[in-house]
């Protein structure tokens, strides 16, 4: 039996939060998948995104709020699963405005982003579940994690290969 390579929950933070892109699947009221990278940011356990209010996500979501997001990089995978809430604009709490204005940025005209930019829909997805892992050693440090509140560190689990 391999020697266990546990995974820090900082450790996952820190990939979480500097992600230029996050991928966001839904499902179709038919069932059908549906991926697309966002820009967002994980804010107090949260991960915050925008759409426009006519993309497949957006029409998704407000049908079914379940959600999986992951990110590019699945050699030092994130994968998170849960449920994405629609948050009016005025009630997005401005540390969320704040980091999303501060990471990006138009790439044409160099302005920084509003995450409420235009008539866009913004989400807050609250994780329920997690899965993350190093390819160099994916059977020794596989970890699944539980979410409780949000803002609260989530619990780790040791699963086995397959799991």
């Amino acid at each position: 039996m391999s020697e266990r390579i546990p995974i820090a929950w900082a450790e996952v933070r820190k990939r979480l939060e500097p992600a230029r892109s996050y991928w966001i699947c839904t499902a179709s009221a038919a069932g059908g998948p549906h991926a697309m990278p966002v820009w967002g940011v994980w804010v107090d356990g949260r991960l915050w995104f925008s759409t426009g209010p006519q993309t497949l996500k957006a029409r998704d979501l407000a049908a079914d709020p379940r959600v999986a997001v992951h990110l590019e990089n699945a050699s030092d995978l994130v994968s998170l699963r849960g449920r994405a809430e629609e948050v009016p604009a005025g009630e997005v709490p401005a540390e969320v405005d704040a980091a999303y204005a501060a990471k990006y940025v138009m790439p044409r005209t160099g302005e920084a982003v509003s995450i409420t930019v235009r008539d866009s829909r913004v989400f807050a997805v609250t994780p329920v579940t997690g899965h993350s892992w190093y390819e160099g050693a994916f059977i020794e440090s596989m970890t699944r994690w539980r979410f409780g509140e949000p803002g609260q560190d989530p619990v780790a689990e040791e699963i086995g290969y397959g799991g």
